[in-house]
């Protein structure tokens, strides 16, 4: 995402779903200018915490509070799984895009969120033998654990996202489901060859 996104060498950034700023203090550290949007109170305190130089906003995806074609690249690093009302927040997406800007996606995998219910099916001896997928086609709302924390997520199928930013008059210009960096450890790399959950589209507003 990072390398993608200085590529894109835009004036202004906005990362819609900050979270704590992890991003936007990323592409600060590349001498880029970043706004954080981010619903919840306590990420948007801390993200201003860890980096007071930044601009952080508690505001939704669904009503962002800037004017149209304000930024040159706007990024969700896996917010969208998050957004209980996907199509408003892509159309403001799309709508704070300058023509010829650039929309960043990191997002899960549908075929994982359609498993998160179960998990890997293990052995009696707790190996993984696989990762089921079911109820594809139906969209829902899952909650899951994630470093100690309760988070609910979206489950919907790979159509609906393309339908919704192809609605929203984007192109699709890349797409990727990202191998394991040479940094991980076998066996996480084995097990993510095996199931992989990320995925990274990029998208031009003509």
């Amino acid at each position: 995402m990072l390398p993608r996104a200085v590529a894109c060498a835009p004036r202004l950034t906005l990362d819609v779903g900050c979270g704590e700023g992890r991003f936007c203090r990323m592409l600060g550290s590349h001498g880029l200018d970043a706004i954080g949007i981010d619903p919840t109170s306590r990420l948007i305190a801390t993200a201003r915490r860890r980096h007071w130089r930044g601009h952080y906003v508690r505001a939704r995806a669904e009503q962002v509070p800037f004017a149209s074609a304000a930024f040159d690249l706007v990024v969700s690093y896996l917010s969208l799984i998050d957004i209980p009302d996907l199509p408003s927040a892509i159309g403001e997406m799309a709508r704070v895009l300058r023509p010829g800007g650039t929309l960043l996606i990191a997002n899960l995998t549908s075929f994982n969120t359609a498993g998160a219910e179960h998990g890997w099916v293990k052995s009696a001896l707790g190996r993984r033998l696989h990762y089921p997928v079911d109820d594809y086609l139906d969209e829902r709302a899952v909650w899951t654990a994630w470093g100690g924390i309760r988070i609910l997520n979206h489950h919907r199928p790979m159509r609906t996202y393309l339908q919704l930013l192809l609605d929203a008059g984007l192109r699709l210009t890349y797409f990727d489901e990202p191998a394991p960096t040479p940094e991980a450890s076998p066996s996480r790399a084995a097990s993510y060859r095996r199931a992989p959950y990320f995925l990274v589209m990029e998208w031009a507003k003509s």
